[in-house]
């Protein structure tokens, strides 16, 4: 820690948060970092529902193209991750350490990068769409003309997404995860009252069907980087973030070493993705618009888990960073069956209803049965899943990423391809072979993860 960091009075803006976080009841604490983003996840997913009726009734093919798309933006969001990974980790440790200039530095080294990544992934997004959707993805020809006008579009989005996260990140590193979610909140909300004019047409309003829908995407992720920067410059002046091109060895030493396997994970999970939806895609348009509208549903689900599991990253971070060891492994326990329950209860909720549900998006019996079967067979194993992410964030907050990464590329890899392949096409299962493939995975990944989640060697702070 640098000794003059000590003598500067302390910013009682990030103070505030430092303390209550490293002393505060956990379970209290968790909702109170995590209703925000909890609140803010339950916006999105009402959005994505909105997104996909809209473009049911513009045409009912045109819901799975967004699903299309989802695993080229995994694949480009790679570095994202691992860049607000670091940036999460090393920020809110030192934080927890009161080190806040050392934090300045850092949350513009990593505003930097982004910005440079960002830019260059959206141009390498444009030029090679038409080969990813054809060459190696096997979009069915009957909606690929959309998914290139969706993904076009998309493309910027990228670029824009990359900023604000690395905004929203930062933010949450202090502990301050309420300003980025009503941000967001509020994007979204415009997101959604533009969604049916944009899509089909009302009024002064040309009928954009997928178009639309992207467009609205990127409106957002500048609305959110506006009021972003606004929040930052007024709130937290002592993290003066502007572009930094000033990177030692050691600072990007400490940044490959925490963000290079999450980097790999998400690379692996975006190739993983391509391949899981290639598979569907081998068995038509039914199956791939069976496909999206499931996620959609679970999406519903998780919204208790992506809402939540972002607290215990901040809580571990900060813990680590003042030594207190025992608390980052309590906080890291209490948080896995606390996100297992709330996703056990979520699906048992949604279970009996889940045909009615279906039913809003398709009006094809072939469609709507294939749905079903997927989520009859996968709402029972997302509790499972839900210790996996615990376990990501578990990574993210104390730098130790290197376990959840092999763990991810193990449950992709060898349990979703290669068994779902196996199953689908060797014994003859069909499309079930992929939907079972998907929920052992969630089972045996689940499982791994909690075991090191109480056990495993990752309770050190990776700063010095």
């Amino acid at each position: 820690m640098a000794e003059d960091s000590e003598s500067l009075p302390e910013p009682s803006g990030i103070s505030k948060y430092r303390d209550k976080i490293i002393d505060g009841p956990i379970i209290r604490t968790i909702f109170w970092l995590g209703m925000p983003p909890l609140v803010n996840q339950l916006v999105v997913v009402a959005y994505n529902v909105a997104d996909t009726y809209w473009l049911s009734v513009y045409s009912e093919q045109a819901v799975a193209v967004p699903r299309q798309m989802w695993p080229i933006l995994v694949l480009f969001q790679a570095l994202a991750n691992a860049i607000t990974t670091a940036s999460l980790s090393m920020i809110s440790q030192y934080v927890g350490s009161k080190d806040y200039k050392e934090a300045s530095v850092s949350a513009s080294r990593f505003f930097t990068l982004s910005l440079i990544s960002g830019g260059a992934l959206s141009i390498l997004l444009l030029m090679l769409r038409n080969m990813i959707f054809t060459v190696v993805m096997s979009t069915p020809t009957e909606i690929f003309e959309d998914v290139m006008k969706y993904s076009g579009v998309i493309a910027f989005d990228v670029f824009f997404n990359y900023i604000a996260l690395t905004y929203t990140t930062i933010l949450q590193s202090v502990g301050d995860t309420k300003r980025p979610a009503i941000v967001n909140v509020i994007s979204v909300a415009i997101n959604a009252a533009l969604d049916p004019f944009l899509v089909l047409g009302i009024g002064p309003f040309p009928r954009l069907g997928v178009i639309g829908a992207s467009l609205t995407d990127v409106m957002g992720k500048i609305i959110s980087i506006i009021a972003l920067t606004y929040i930052l410059r007024k709130n937290y002046p002592e993290l003066r973030i502007k572009p930094n091109w000033r990177i030692d060895a050691a600072w990007t030493r400490l940044v490959l070493r925490i963000g290079l396997p999450i980097l790999t994970l998400g690379l692996t999970n975006g190739f993983a993705f391509l391949m899981q939806l290639k598979l569907v895609n081998m068995f038509g348009i039914v199956t791939a618009t069976a496909f999206s509208i499931g996620f959609i549903i679970m999406d519903i689900v998780d919204a208790a888990l992506w809402g939540l599991s972002g607290a215990p990253a901040i809580m571990i971070g900060q813990s680590l960073g003042a030594n207190s060891h025992k608390r980052a492994r309590e906080v890291a326990f209490k948080a896995a069956l606390l996100i297992f329950a709330l996703i056990m209860i979520s699906a048992a909720i949604i279970y009996p209803f889940r045909r009615n549900l279906v039913e809003v998006f398709a009006d094809d019996p072939k469609t709507i049965n294939e749905t079903d079967v997927l989520l009859q067979t996968m709402l029972p194993t997302l509790p499972f899943f839900g210790l996996f992410a615990v376990a990501l964030s578990v990574g993210r907050g104390s730098g130790h990423t290197t376990f959840p990464t092999g763990l991810g590329m193990f449950r992709l890899w060898g349990i979703r391809i290669a068994t779902g392949y196996f199953m689908a096409f060797v014994l003859n299962m069909g499309s079930i072979g992929v939907w079972l493939a998907i929920a052992i995975s969630n089972i045996i990944g689940g499982i791994i993860a909690i075991i090191w989640i109480k056990y495993g060697n990752w309770a050190k702070a990776v700063i010095k």
